[in-house]
């Protein structure tokens, strides 16, 4: 059994497409367990760039299994863009399995989640809109639609029209908007099912299957720890769970089914939405490192906040997921920097904090406490070995392993699979 656990440590954005797809090479099967096309993966391979938002990064292999499990809030609409997008490239995605467990994202989630937020005014969250926010929630209200309800004609239908009904009304009410067209929505639905029809399964019995069979599986989620549901920057979060342990709700897979878990490490930090950001960088230190390192979203195309690199953040996460190795990536964008921070701890009122505070009002008013290391001021992208890096930069990444407690695995010197250094010996 080889089973890993790929999870962002911050904010998002870590860079997790690189790291999943560098170990998507050696997987036999790769699982999307959680979130939604609200977030997305960037990944450089053969000199060709791929943006996935709901595929798994497995997909670019070929005789690789890709399963988008129950976890997820299936856009069945997005989903079929993107396959169609990877075949006009010569990519085959005829393996691809969707669960029948997984809740559809249907169009009045899409309306409400945009409208919703910005009815917030000051206290919006800054939802991406992608409808993922009301897809759990109705799945928490037990009236979600689920994939294998969209595979049953009549049942989709009984099911839409009792929705529509409700959510009709909601959109009059309180969003102040027209209604949707119930014979509309049902024949674009419809239409998905067609499509999507041979590529659905019950992916609970297949993936253990593959797990007992020994296979190499790879689990990769979206977000990150600080914008778990329970976890992170509450309410600034995603709605679902991306630390570790979302793989055995959000798969089917039993906690001891795991072998290891990777944690993706930016080597500085940022976030997009609101919220608090202890470690952000609204000088030019922050303009640089945005500039630098190309830092706007992939799905949304939004700046994102920029500072350095909290290792009070990547403890909490370690603990939360079990982390055995970070995989710190980016780390090239700190060439040009003379000297680099590492966030060391917290300080509110005069106390030093043991980790992240859950009050929003006291994470704001917190003091980081910094330590200062100076700059390597040269180019890495070229190096292929740990020890050809720059002492300077050693000194960071092993003080970076020091404080958070979590082994080096990988460090990622670029966006291409070959600028990768792994120091890990018992991946796949």
């Amino acid at each position: 059994m080889s089973t890993i656990v790929i999870t962002g440590t911050q904010w998002g954005d870590e860079g997790k497409g690189k790291i999943v797809d560098y170990l998507a090479s050696k997987a036999d099967t790769v699982v999307r367990f959680q979130g939604g096309c609200n977030a997305g993966h960037t990944v450089v391979a053969d000199g060709e760039e791929y943006k996935l938002r709901l595929l798994p990064s497995g997909i670019l292999y070929k005789g690789t299994l890709n399963i988008i499990a129950n976890g997820v809030a299936f856009d069945p609409e997005v989903c079929l863009q993107e396959m169609d997008a990877m075949t006009a490239r010569g990519i085959d995605t005829s393996n691809t399995r969707i669960s029948d467990r997984a809740h559809v994202v249907m169009p009045y989630h899409r309306l409400m989640d945009g409208i919703g937020d910005a009815q917030r005014g000051a206290d919006k969250i800054g939802t991406t809109g992608r409808g993922i926010g009301p897809c759990y929630m109705d799945r928490d209200d037990r009236i979600g639609i689920r994939v294998c309800d969209l595979m049953e004609k009549d049942e989709f239908a009984k099911k839409l029209k009792r929705n529509l009904d409700i959510k009709n009304g909601e959109l009059a009410a309180v969003y102040h908007h027209e209604p949707l067209e119930y014979e509309e929505v049902l024949k674009e639905y419809q239409g998905y099912a067609e499509r999507l029809r041979p590529l659905v399964t019950d992916t609970i019995p297949l993936l253990n299957e593959e797990i007992a069979a020994g296979h190499k599986i790879l689990f990769e989620g979206a977000q990150a720890t600080m914008l778990d549901i329970d976890y992170g920057t509450y309410p600034y979060v995603t709605a679902s769970h991306p630390v570790s342990g979302g793989v055995t709700v959000g798969a089917g897979v039993a906690p001891k089914k795991i072998d290891k878990v990777v944690g993706i490490v930016k080597a500085y930090c940022t976030r997009v939405g609101e919220g608090p950001f202890p470690t952000e960088q609204l000088n030019a230190i922050g303009e640089k490192l945005r500039e630098a390192g190309h830092e706007f979203g992939t799905v949304t195309g939004r700046p994102r906040r920029t500072g350095w690199l909290d290792a009070v953040v990547v403890r909490h996460a370690g603990l939360l997921s079990g982390i055995d190795y970070m995989a710190v990536t980016r780390l090239d964008i700190l060439d040009g920097f003379d000297e680099i921070k590492i966030c060391t701890g917290y300080k509110h009122k005069g106390q030093l904090l043991k980790g992240v505070p859950a009050s929003l009002n006291v994470l704001a008013e917190v003091e980081p406490v910094y330590e200062t290391f100076s700059g390597w001021k040269t180019d890495i992208s070229g190096i292929r070995s740990y020890d050809d890096l720059p002492e300077n930069a050693r000194k960071y990444l092993e003080r970076m392993a020091e404080i958070t407690g979590i082994a080096l695995g990988i460090v990622s010197v670029g966006p291409s699979r070959e600028q990768t250094i792994v120091l890990a010996k018992d991946l796949f």
